[in-house]
């Protein structure tokens, strides 16, 4: 069970007192995207955790013909329950649910990052949360960082508004350089008077890819932290548990990853990990770029025009 303080109980209190002036219920918003904003699908797994257990229902879903290439976010064909096949597109879906035992409730945002049109994006799913009474935002994100498997997957908050950071114990969001869609949300909801509250995981890069569990898991009891509230953690325990032996059987098998893995331990152990540095986060968003440019250049070619997709 997570460590909840008296603390995160003002937070909820903060949401409430905030939505009265509407005849919808108060509302924080926890928002995750597919893309270099979720290393290993760690934070929309997260969020998609508490979207299963409280029985979200979906509310509305994003044009995704307005903002997605599909040549970068491929649709996928898959058979549904009837046996039939069927395409699915590459979009943002909008959920809502009651917060048990809370006299509020939670507005679930989980797509694919956008390919171009950001600033519309942004206002559309700002404007929905409006509509929704949102009086708070959760951005949930990871990042690939150089920690190992083997510790506690680090977390850091982070809050533009002062009375936050008190409420919630968060640092001063103090970042500069390239940002993903969670960056550019987070500043227009600040602007637009609905405060946001970053929330991001570390991910081991070297066992960077999808799923990482034990990345969701860390990010999942902060969530429950800030919202003073429980769910049913076992299956992702179970879940991150065993992706953890795993990977130490790799590290196993290869000495260099074992000596790599116990370099990392040694520097964790030795000093307190600080909070993912902006040079760390430029570093990863170049990273991206280069992966999907091969990844364009792997389903295309380079026979085309050689300009770059928008």
């Amino acid at each position: 069970m997570a460590d909840h303080s008296e603390t995160n109980n003002d937070f909820i209190s903060w949401v409430s007192q905030r939505g009265t002036d509407s005849s919808v219920r108060p509302a924080v918003m926890l928002v995750a995207f597919e893309g270099w904003n979720d290393a290993g699908e760690a934070a929309s797994d997260a969020v998609r955790a508490f979207a299963d257990a409280w029985g979200a229902q979906l509310i509305a879903q994003l044009p995704a013909d307005d903002y997605y290439d599909y040549q970068f976010s491929r649709p996928t064909v898959r058979r549904n329950v009837e046996g039939k096949r069927v395409v699915s597109w590459p979009t943002t879906h909008v959920y809502r649910s009651e917060i048990p035992d809370h006299q509020i409730d939670a507005v679930f945002v989980r797509g694919v990052e956008p390919t171009y049109r950001w600033q519309a994006f942004t206002a559309h799913v700002l404007g929905i949360a409006q509509e929704q009474n949102v009086q708070a935002i959760i951005f949930v994100g990871a990042l690939l960082a150089d920690v190992p498997h083997s510790r506690p997957i680090p977390t850091t908050l982070s809050s533009e508004e002062p009375h936050l950071r008190d409420m919630l114990d968060a640092q001063e969001a103090t970042y500069e350089g390239p940002t993903g869609i969670i960056g550019v949300m987070s500043e227009t909801a600040t602007e637009s008077s609905i405060p946001g509250i970053s929330l991001w995981a570390a991910v081991p890069h070297y066992v960077g890819q999808s799923p990482s569990p034990k990345a969701s898991l860390g990010l999942v009891k902060q969530i429950e932290h800030i919202l003073h509230v429980t769910i049913d953690e076992t299956e992702l325990r179970e879940f991150a548990e065993a992706w953890e032996r795993g990977v130490d059987e790799l590290a196993r098998e290869d000495a260099e990853v074992a000596a790599y893995v116990k370099q990392l331990e040694e520097q964790q152990d030795a000093t307190e990990l600080p909070e993912a540095s902006g040079e760390s986060i430029a570093r990863e968003f170049e990273q991206y770029l280069k992966r999907r440019d091969k990844n364009r250049r792997d389903n295309w070619g380079d026979a085309g025009s050689g300009e770059p997709l928008s």
